[in-house]
């Protein structure tokens, strides 16, 4: 499974492994992205699996991950790569702006990596 793969290092990563014979769960915000990367991996003859999950959400990790689970049985690789970026100096940056980097760079490889990754 790798996170924040609808483009990037992210996309890039999950077509790498998808080309090396993974079956491969890719999860982001952006539902079209998903799709093109899903059809991208399946037309060079891999197998995918899109979930819209945002990863500073731990229910939506928690059932994401469960969801991946139930497809492929279980979950030999996590590839925590989603972040946000909020440009400035951080004596400057507004405290949501802090939380939400906080919360999507660091807590949310937390919330995934403490899943159980089998069935």
């Amino acid at each position: 499974m790798v996170t924040g793969e609808s483009q990037g290092i992210g996309r890039d990563t999950a077509l790498a492994l998808a080309e090396a014979g993974a079956k491969v769960a890719v999860a982001a915000r952006n539902e079209d992205k998903l799709a093109t990367l899903v059809g991208d991996i399946v037309a060079a003859g891999g197998e995918a699996y899109a979930v819209k999950m945002d990863v500073a959400d731990a229910e939506q990790v928690k059932t994401r991950l469960k969801q991946v689970i139930e497809r492929f049985g279980r979950l030999d690789i996590l590839v925590n790569n989603a972040a946000i970026t909020r440009d400035g100096l951080a004596l400057r940056m507004k405290q949501d702006d802090w939380d939400a980097v906080i919360r999507t760079n660091l807590t949310a490889r937390i919330f995934a990596s403490s899943r159980p990754c089998t069935r």
